[in-house]
């Protein structure tokens, strides 16, 4: 099969066409660097010709409100738009956990507005939902700092490596579309300030970390539950320890 991955370059996007390629599936990998530009369009008819599957993982450069809410809209457009046009037979679209509950952020009003157009569009769909990842945790931190602490919700998080998410993507683009949402976590559940907490022990962080229940997650309050998933999601295996280690992030930290 053909299958366009809408952000193939990136963190995520490099590992699924990795994976796709390995299965023997012609895979393109759509970035700017390759020709395709999703928000004016260039080259994106050209790429979907002839495509079954569009895996879209493609994230705002900023996260100003207006910026991000832009960006969604105007690659959504286009994406489906192309989509539909070529007679693509299944989006498969990276979101967050969550996100319905994050009204208050301006970036997740963005993916709210992504995954209306999705619903919307009459193509065939899967919005897969995943808990934040672990690589994601460096910028956590640094986005909680206030005073010189690092000030976050004690609410639950149930965080995923970024070779999981890739893993589950590759795994759902190629079944059939669910037309609607299906969740991914991370093995282990705990507080997002104790998260922290670990992740700043473990790479030599000495910033004390407070739990403080108003806290914001860029931008919004959350709830107990918010950040975890509320079905039975597919879990992961790799454990937080272990991320740290295979990362190398703790031996970098003892040596500085």
């Amino acid at each position: 099969m053909k299958i366009v991955v809408i952000g193939g370059t990136g963190l995520i996007g490099s590992k699924v066409v990795s994976r796709l390629s390995e299965q023997g599936h012609e895979v393109l990998a759509a970035a700017p660097s390759t020709g395709i530009d999703i928000l004016t369009g260039a080259g994106l008819d050209d790429a979907m010709a002839g495509t079954d599957i569009v895996v879209d993982l493609a994230n705002s450069p900023s996260f100003a409100d207006d910026a991000v809410l832009s960006f969604f809209q105007t690659a959504g457009r286009n994406v489906l738009g192309a989509e539909t046009r070529a007679g693509v037979r299944h989006h498969v679209a990276l979101s967050v956990v969550g996100t319905a509950k994050l009204v208050e952020s301006g970036y997740f009003r963005g993916k709210i507005a992504q995954e209306a157009l999705i619903r919307q569009s009459g193509v065939a769909y899967t919005i897969v939902h995943s808990t934040q990842f672990l690589e994601f945790l460096p910028g956590i931190v640094n986005a909680a700092v206030e005073g010189g602490q690092v000030r976050l919700s004690p609410a639950l998080i149930q965080p995923i490596a970024a070779e999981e998410v890739a893993e589950a993507v590759a795994r759902i683009a190629l079944q059939a579309p669910q037309n609607g949402i299906v969740e991914i976590a991370g093995p282990e559940r705990m507080s997002l300030s104790d998260l922290a907490r670990r992740f700043m022990d473990a790479t030599g962080d000495q910033r004390e970390v407070v739990s403080d229940a108003d806290a914001r997650y860029f931008g919004a309050r959350l709830q107990q539950d918010t950040l975890v998933p509320s079905g039975m999601p597919w879990l992961g295996s790799i454990t937080f320890d272990q991320w740290v280690a295979r990362s190398g992030l703790a031996g970098a930290a003892a040596h500085t």
